[in-house]
């Protein structure tokens, strides 16, 4: 699972608390809010359960070896709720490169929660 704009991971902590198998990374472009949400976060990270990345939803790239995603969300991010719809549609494109197929994106801009469609070549 890919959180996107996790800020300092409050949902990915929630989210990697119920998680039995499967991992969740939390992304943001904050370097202050990762390092927050790292000393937050610092049993499920431990636990191999979660990790967090300091990077913009733009430049998101899988590294060697990381496994694409199945299931992304983003709660009240403006590029993808609508606010900036030129980045938002950057910020497809990579979550796109990064997930399965079969891969669901939802977005909470405020209410309600949607599904948004993950574009394919």
């Amino acid at each position: 699972m890919l959180e996107i704009g996790c800020g300092p991971g409050a949902a990915a902590r929630a989210v990697a608390a119920m998680l039995t198998t499967g991992h969740i990374l939390g992304i943001d472009r904050s370097a202050r809010a990762i390092t927050q949400g790292e000393t937050a976060a610092a049993a499920e990270i431990a636990s191999g359960r979660m990790s967090l990345r300091a990077v913009a939803a733009e430049d998101f790239v899988l590294r060697a070896g990381e496994q694409p995603f199945d299931l992304v969300f983003a709660v009240r991010v403006g590029a993808l709720d609508g606010r900036h719809p030129q980045l938002g549609e950057r910020v497809l494109q990579q979550i796109a490169l990064a997930t399965t197929p079969d891969a669901r994106l939802f977005v909470d801009g405020g209410d309600p929660l949607r599904e948004v469609p993950i574009p394919r070549p």
